[in-house]
């Protein structure tokens, strides 16, 4: 059981060295999972390994062994389409075998293409954009009237905040004074269509949230000591939620897939499955 103490000091820290090392595992698994598939989303999901085992490794209240524990940390997947991260982080923390990582897609796999509620570790079945932080509003609300010690986690795509459900939810949420809530933005700055500033400017972002109510913490997601300290910065905060603005680079780790759009929902193929591996092997052995 992953049962840490309180913010205020009392947690150990993350090895980072361990923890970069694990990233590129978890983006390795990412890549052959797809390439076995054929098809999902590439970059989306590569943008967000940092962010997951900052949560899974050091911030979460967990337990692969009892997934249903009542006082667990709840963790919401609001961009499902990310969810083979998601998948290959929950393998590696004992949530079911990693050999089952490979039949993402599958015809009768529990690992589709968006989470589908049944496999341990996941709280929803979520893709449907917007939805997540209502969602989570509703168990952080939940965990306070049943006085659970219990903290929400939501992870939100930066084009999936063009959505006037999260707006909504965020009002909610700071109405609420939910400070047991925790949104977390990847702010890779890409979806679908092209670049975020192109399909649809969101402005100044982190005054959009500080404009809701937010508390809000800008961090490099792919920094991991920076983002363990956010997120114990964020749970020493009483009164309102907090939103990790995480500013990441879509297809992280892959020089030929980082920040191209057309990486969205596409699968490598063989020559360049070879050649990411290669990169990745190559970063593995400079840490």
């Amino acid at each position: 059981m992953c049962d840490k103490r309180r913010a205020g000091g009392a947690m150990k820290r993350p090895d980072i060295k361990a923890l970069q090392k694990k990233a590129i595992e978890v983006r390795k698994n990412i890549l052959a999972m797809l390439y076995q598939a054929g098809s999902g989303h590439t970059g989306g999901s590569l943008s967000i390994v940092e962010i997951l085992l900052s949560l899974y490794y050091y911030k979460l209240r967990h337990d692969p062994k009892n997934p249903q524990w009542p006082q667990r940390d709840r963790f919401i997947l609001s961009k499902g389409h990310g969810c083979p991260a998601l998948y290959a982080v929950l393998a590696e923390c004992g949530y079911f075998p990693i050999e089952e990582l490979l039949t993402l897609r599958k015809f009768g796999s529990r690992l589709q293409g968006h989470p589908q509620k049944g496999l341990p570790g996941l709280e929803i079945s979520s893709g449907s954009l917007g939805q997540g932080l209502s969602i989570a509003n509703g168990m952080a609300l939940a965990a306070r009237m049943d006085e659970l010690p219990v903290r929400v986690y939501c992870l939100m795509g930066d084009g999936e905040t063009n959505e006037g459900q999260i707006w909504e939810a965020a009002m909610t949420a700071s109405h609420y004074g939910l400070d047991n809530l925790c949104g977390i933005v990847d702010f890779n700055k890409l979806q679908i269509d092209g670049f975020c500033c192109d399909v649809k400017n969101m402005g100044a972002v982190n005054k959009k949230w500080e404009s809701f109510g937010w508390n809000v913490i800008d961090v490099d997601g792919h920094d991991v000591g920076a983002l363990t300290e956010a997120l114990d910065d964020a749970e020493r905060i009483k009164g309102q939620p907090t939103v990790l603005i995480c500013r990441t680079v879509k297809g992280k780790g892959v020089s030929f897939i980082e920040n191209q759009v057309q990486w969205h929902g596409m699968a490598p193929k063989k020559d360049e499955m070879e050649r990411a591996l290669k990169e990745l092997d190559a970063a593995l052995n400079n840490i």
